[in-house]
C-alpha cells in the first residue's frame, strides 16, 4: 500500500503555530477552508495572502469553500450570479498560489432542494469545473449528509454531467440517511467514479448541532479507510478540529497504516 498524505484542517488562526502544530505531529499537509469574511479584497491583500500560504511550505496546500446557502442553481439569478463571482475569484486566488485541487458543496446550508434548480446546477457546476480547469485547478463535489448528493444516485450524476472530482467525506456517507435505511451503502459513493476521488474527509460521523466525531477505535473506520486504499484516494484529510479529536483520529489512523504498510 502507497502511504496516502495525511492532513489537517486550519483550526489554528496564527500560521506559525499551524505549521508548528503540522509537522511537530506527523501531517503532510493543511486542507485549507475559507472563510468568506476572511477573503482579501484588494490585489495587495491577495499577493499578501499568497505570500503567507507560501510560508507553511513543505506542506502541500489543498483548499476547500464551506459556504452555507451558496449555491450554483438558485432559483434566484443574483443568488446564483454571486456564488458564480464568488467561487470564481476563489479559484483564481488559489491558482495565483498555485494549487490544484478546490472542493465545493451544492445545497450546504439548505433545510429543502425546493430553492435549487437541478439542471442549473449542472450547468453552472460544469462551466465552472471548465473555467477552474483553465487555471490549473481542479474542482471537487463534496457529498454531504443531507440533500442531493447524499444521495450516490444523484451524486453519481452530478459528477458525470458537470465534470467535477470528488470529495469523499466518509463521515457524511455514514451519516445519511439512504445508507442508514441499507437502500444504499458507503461504497455507492465512490464505485462509479473511483478515479475521481482525489480527497477524502476522514472523521467517525456528523450529528446535528455537534459536528464532527472523531472514531474511538479503528474497528468504527476500518470498513471505510479499506475503501479509500481500494480507489487509491492519496489525500486523507482528518476532518477534525480540535487537537484532541484531531491527535486520537491520527493515532487511530497510523495504527491502520502500519499494518497495512507491512503487507
Amino acid at each position: 500500500m502507497n502511504r496516502p498524505k495525511l492532513s489537517m484542517c486550519n483550526f489554528l488562526a496564527d500560521l506559525d503555530q499551524l505549521k508548528d502544530f503540522a509537522i511537530r505531529n506527523g501531517f503532510d499537509g493543511v486542507d485549507w477552508s475559507f472563510a468568506i469574511k476572511d477573503l482579501p479584497q484588494t490585489p495587495r491583500q491577495e499577493s499578501d495572502w499568497v505570500n503567507r500560504i507560501a510560508d507553511l511550505a513543505p506542506l502541500e496546500i489543498r483548499y476547500h469553500c464551506p459556504f452555507e446557502k451558496v449555491d450554483l442553481g438558485h432559483h434566484d439569478l443574483e443568488e446564483v450570479k454571486a456564488a458564480d463571482a464568488l467561487f470564481r475569484r476563489i479559484i483564481r486566488l488559489v491558482s495565483k498560489a498555485g494549487a490544484e485541487y478546490l472542493s465545493i458543496h451544492v445545497g450546504l446550508g439548505h433545510d429543502t432542494t425546493k430553492i435549487l434548480s437541478w439542471d442549473a446546477t449542472i450547468d453552472n457546476l460544469r462551466n465552472l469545473v471548465q473555467y477552474a480547469a483553465e487555471r490549473g485547478v481542479k474542482i471537487c463535489l463534496e457529498n454531504l449528509a443531507w440533500g442531493w448528493t447524499s444521495k450516490p444516485n444523484l451524486f453519481e450524476k452530478l459528477i458525470r454531467r458537470s465534470g467535477a472530482g470528488v470529495t469523499f467525506d466518509v463521515g457524511h456517507a455514514h451519516a445519511c440517511e439512504v445508507v442508514n435505511s441499507q437502500q444504499y451503502t458507503v461504497e455507492d459513493f465512490v464505485s462509479p467514479h473511483q478515479d475521481r476521488v482525489f480527497n477524502a474527509h476522514i472523521y467517525h460521523t456528523e450529528i446535528s448541532g455537534i459536528g464532527h466525531l472523531p472514531p474511538q477505535h479503528l474497528s468504527d473506520i476500518r470498513n471505510r479507510l479499506d475503501l479509500l486504499h481500494v480507489i487509491g484516494c492519496r489525500w486523507w484529510v482528518l476532518e477534525i478540529r480540535e487537537a484532541q479529536g484531531l491527535l486520537k483520529t491520527k493515532e487511530i489512523i497510523t495504527q491502520y497504516l502500519a499494518s497495512h504498510l507491512k503487507n
